[in-house]
């Protein structure tokens, strides 16, 4: 199967060209949507968000995977085989944290371009044309590049702030739950907020984190929103004050 990666909303002209290329050639094989409203031309916190749900599809995926704010430029295409599963983006980072949890990795710049390519949707153009031949089992023409040589390789492998506001105006993070101590308190915006198990361990309207189902620390209020009573959004900081273990 596909699976897209995007920040071009649930809504549009974007995913469809997309889906549309991908589906003329193999119309057997689903096309999935893992996030199609990624923080919006901000690969950094994208890159956080998309290492999370890479656990939750199949190994044999192609992802496509597109936050691309220089996309026309002389940024390069990057190729990742992580695992045995296959990446298909800009090198802007976007890839970097699947690149830097995987036990394996291997990495090429894309050479091969079509004729005829827009310079503002490279997306559609370019990348969903080389995920296509990746699930035909064709390498395009393309040169192996040292994974100390991806951006985002120096990337921290926890991100101390806000990478995604979801419907309910929850704040995903991108700090791994693993590495947060239980009785932790953190600052995100307004409030300091300590952990809870679940939304009903606290009362309606307190601000709470805790670990969510991708392995992220999560900032949510028990029915209500997040961003607005802590005054966050992507890019926030989280500050911890670290308990007794």
């Amino acid at each position: 199967m596909f699976v897209l990666f995007t920040d071009f909303g649930p809504s549009g002209l974007y995913t469809g060209q997309v889906r549309a290329i991908l589906h003329g050639k193999f119309p057997e094989r689903p096309v999935l949507d893992a996030c199609s409203d990624a923080p919006a031309c901000n690969p950094r916190a994208a890159a956080y968000l998309l290492a999370s749900l890479v656990p939750f599809y199949p190994k044999d995926a192609i992802w496509l995977a597109v936050v691309d704010p220089g996309v026309g430029t002389k940024r390069e295409g990057l190729i990742l085989e992580a695992d045995g599963c296959w990446f298909v983006g800009p090198d802007n980072g976007l890839l970097s944290q699947v690149m830097l949890r995987a036990g394996e990795a291997s990495c090429w710049h894309i050479e091969w371009k079509p004729p005829g390519m827009s310079s503002s949707f490279h997306g559609r153009d370019w990348f969903a044309h080389v995920a296509l031949q990746l699930s035909m089992e064709h390498m395009p023409e393309a040169v192996p590049v040292s994974p100390d040589d991806v951006v985002g390789s120096g990337w921290p492998m926890d991100l101390a702030e806000v990478v995604c506001v979801d419907h309910y105006g929850n704040l995903i993070t991108g700090l791994r739950a693993q590495s947060v101590p239980l009785d932790a308190e953190l600052q995100v915006g307004k409030k300091k907020v300590r952990r809870a198990r679940t939304f009903a361990e606290v009362a309606r309207g307190e601000a709470f984190w805790y670990a969510n189902a991708m392995g992220l620390v999560e900032v949510a209020v028990n029915q209500g929103r997040a961003d607005e009573v802590l005054g966050a959004g992507v890019g926030a900081p989280v500050v911890g004050v670290i308990g007794n273990g």
